[in-house]
């Protein structure tokens, strides 16, 4: 989950709600990818949340590593969020 910088925009995040369905087609490792903006229905929500399903560790260490992802978190991440939670768990 991210909480966007006050400067980033609409057209920002429609940038990185496009990068992510891109990525899906891109990295094979992804079983599947939901993500979207928050609803607004509560105060102190983070803005974005993003949920990844990978079939094994390997698996989500490969997207985690994978060129298309490190380029997408240093093209349109960093230095646009101003706090990030994440959780990797098995189910």
């Amino acid at each position: 989950m991210f909480r966007w910088t006050d400067d980033v925009d609409h057209a920002h995040v429609d940038r990185v709600t496009a990068a992510l369905n891109e990525l899906v087609g891109a990295i094979p490792e992804i079983n599947g990818y939901v993500h979207g903006r928050d609803l607004g229905l509560a105060d102190g929500n983070y803005d974005y949340a993003i949920v990844g399903d990978f079939e094994s560790v390997e698996a989500y260490e490969t997207y985690r590593d994978h060129p298309l992802h490190r380029s997408f978190i240093a093209d349109l991440i960093v230095g646009s969020i101003s706090d990030r939670a994440a959780v990797q768990y098995e189910c």
